[in-house]
């Protein structure tokens, strides 16, 4: 049984309401994965120009908070739909990510190394973890 507050249940209220305005045709995976980085440019324009400082208080002002509630939303739409027309589980997704990335980045001991031995040095050429 599906939710509409899980995933499944937001995929299909997103596919149902795409179908009833006749909008399968325009989601293909390109356009999805266009309009998913334009919202997410979106959200970026949020904090363009604060400082880190500000960045950190954006949801005390309830304007910048709705239009952050906002583009997050539409950038989660957007995935959810991509994922669903290429057939990707995103929770499942997720998990195997992160399963690679506790081999790939081991946690580190105090004093610069780790338990596997990677100094700094080798870290500075693998610091993202969505690459």
């Amino acid at each position: 049984m599906t939710d509409d507050n899980d995933v499944a249940g937001l995929q299909r209220r997103l596919a149902e309401f795409a179908a009833a305005r006749d909008w399968q045709p325009y989601h293909t995976p390109k356009n999805l994965a266009a309009a998913l980085s334009v919202e997410a440019a979106e959200l970026l324009e949020i904090f363009q120009w604060l400082t880190p400082e500000q960045a950190e208080r954006v949801m005390d002002d309830p304007d910048a908070a709705h239009r952050v509630a906002d583009e997050v939303a539409d950038v989660l739409a957007y995935l959810l739909q991509f994922c669903q027309v290429l057939g990707v589980d995103p929770l499942a997704a997720l998990a195997a990510k992160i399963d690679r990335n506790e081999v790939r980045f081991p946690v580190r001991k105090r004093g610069g190394g780790s338990e596997s031995g990677t100094t700094d040095v080798d870290l500075r050429k693998d610091r993202h973890s969505s690459e």
